[in-house]
């Protein structure tokens, strides 16, 4: 079986209930949907035995996370083309075809993101992936139809398939061969970046990630952890910081480590400034646990910078931040 679509589970039995009918029926027969159960404690597991028979299920024996419960189901899931769907996801008539039919059109394309849009505000992207996401020279992430806090509505702007620095983990399409190739997803992740850092190791071994918008889905976003989470935050500070060590080159990497922890700190003030007591907390434990990864990060640099083909392309050159800050709320093909 050429491609399967596989939905990471833990305790979402509220989520596959009101999701998965859109995926059985917009789904071609021909792709296998499996659910990976991440050792859930509540009744997923029965209720998709009992509604969705044709649905395969592979059982975790704990929750892994979702960077390693993705890596130990899919060394269980032999195809060649591999859709990782969120559970809080709705797919739409066709959404599956134009991602695969791009990656049989171009060996060097490894992953492929469909246009993201909001489940709760259906004209506007979703902050999660939008049309595609790109990095800025300090690591910030960023998308064609999200910068920051500023959401676009969807008005056929980005209806442009191109490459692009990151896929979200959302609805990550990718070819099943380089995702083995490259080790997965970093387990140590747990959850949040984790894709953006798959993507960046992606272009570094020479292939390319793309936007596909010919493909929509829905997400409705925060379903495990809200955006204001404390927790959140902190997954994505750290796991950010990591992957930039992991993967920057060295004057990149040089110029991150003097000005990333300014701009850190300064949000820090300002989380402090607002009374947000738990945010400040997460930031700072953020960089702790970073500093405390050192050891293992080195040997990963090595290992990645090692295999080296091509330098990304796809990185902005210069600061998100500061070009909100100047105004420029907008993509505005930045790249």
């Amino acid at each position: 079986m050429q491609t399967a679509v596989v939905i990471l589970n833990w305790n979402g039995r509220k989520h596959l209930e009101h999701y998965m009918p859109s995926v059985v029926e917009n789904t071609p027969s021909q792709a296998r949907i499996i659910v990976a159960d991440n050792g859930s404690t509540d009744d997923s597991v029965a209720f998709l035995k009992q509604s969705y028979p044709t649905v395969e299920i592979l059982e975790l024996d704990k929750n892994y996370g979702f960077a390693e419960g993705y890596n130990r189901a899919l060394t269980k899931v032999d195809a060649k083309y591999y859709v990782l769907l969120n559970s809080d996801v709705e797919v739409t008539s066709g959404w599956l075809e134009p991602l695969i039919e791009m990656l049989q059109g171009d060996e060097q394309i490894a992953a492929v993101a469909p246009k993201l849009l909001s489940d709760v505000e259906r004209s506007k992207f979703e902050y999660a992936g939008a049309a595609g996401g790109f990095i800025d020279y300090l690591g910030y992430p960023l998308c064609r139809g999200r910068i920051l806090s500023t959401i676009e509505q969807d008005k056929g702007q980005y209806d442009s398939a191109r490459e692009v620095f990151w896929a979200s983990g959302a609805a990550f399409c990718c070819r099943a061969e380089v995702f083995h190739s490259l080790g997965g997803f970093d387990g140590d992740f747990f959850a949040h970046m984790e894709e953006i850092d798959l993507c960046w190791r992606m272009q570094l071994a020479g292939y390319k990630v793309m936007a596909e918008p010919r493909s929509v889905v829905y997400h409705l976003g925060g379903g495990t952890l809200p955006n204001e989470s404390p927790g959140k935050l902190y997954l994505n500070y750290r796991n950010n910081l990591a992957m930039l060590y992991k993967c920057a080159p060295t004057m990149q990497r040089m110029t991150v480590a003097v000005l990333r922890p300014l701009a850190d700190m300064l949000s820090v003030i300002i989380y402090l400034l607002k009374g947000e007591i738990k945010l400040a907390n997460a930031t700072l434990r953020a960089y702790k646990d970073f500093f405390a990864w050192h050891k293992a990060l080195s040997k990963k640099r090595k290992a990645t910078r090692s295999r080296v083909v091509a330098e990304s392309k796809m990185i902005y050159r210069g600061s998100m931040v500061v070009r909100y800050a100047l105004g420029r709320h907008k993509f505005d093909n930045m790249i």
